[in-house]
């Protein structure tokens, strides 16, 4: 039997998990060295209206186009960035989020494994008046899974093989692997090389990996 959290969408996951936090700060907010402003209402809808959130195609389509009016903050752990990171991402554990010299007027974009730690660390920022705060959609998962390795199904649709083709040299900049998938069980796979070099160099040999399945998460 699922527990009533397991029901809700992410999006309201989050919004529930603002809300909570909101409701933690305004206790906290006396004794901490930084001053709290928490709208737990406002930071839940606009948690649920997806306001703050960045898709990794438009990240990728950024980094293409040599746009740096952002900072990328990759939450995960330094043996995870090290393995492999975003281009351009800066490393900064969620705890260390408040005194890692992030400015206040800045446009931060933050991600981890999935949405959960980016929206932990949004809503510090966000309470400490952090004004330009955004999460990238799906973390490095939907990074590794758009943009490293998209795939496309043998029998798709001409809108969905056009939007392919587009993600596909996207994937190509960043030394990603395209593939097609052959049959309805998705046993066949096939991957499409680049036809020329990319131009951002890919991390060393094993440092990019498969997406790890999720683990079922209980109450």
């Amino acid at each position: 039997m699922k527990c009533p959290i397991e029901k809700l969408s992410i999006n309201k996951r989050l919004a529930l998990f603002a809300l909570v936090l909101g409701i933690i700060a305004l206790f906290i907010g006396n004794t901490s060295s930084y001053k709290i402003n928490v709208n737990a209402k406002e930071l839940a809808l606009s948690t649920v209206r997806n306001q703050d959130k960045i898709s990794v195609i438009q990240l990728a389509e950024w980094i293409i186009e040599g746009k740096a009016d952002y900072v990328l903050v990759d939450l995960r752990d330094e043996k995870s960035f090290n393995e492999y990171s975003i281009p351009n991402a800066i490393n900064i554990k969620l705890e260390n989020i408040l005194d890692s010299g992030l400015m206040r007027n800045e446009k931060i974009i933050l991600f981890g494994l999935d949405d959960i730690t980016s929206a932990q660390a949004w809503f510090i920022l966000k309470s400490a008046n952090y004004k330009y705060v955004y999460i990238l959609k799906g973390g490095i998962n939907e990074w590794k899974e758009k943009i490293l390795f998209p795939r496309l199904v043998e029998n798709a649709s001409q809108k969905e093989k056009e939007e392919f083709e587009k993600i596909k040299q996207i994937s190509f900049y960043f030394g990603g692997i395209p593939q097609v998938v052959s049959g309805a069980s998705s046993s066949e796979i096939y991957k499409i090389q680049s036809p020329t070099v990319p131009k951002v160099s890919p991390p060393p040999a094993g440092s990019i990996k498969s997406i790890p399945k999720k683990k079922r998460e209980g109450c």
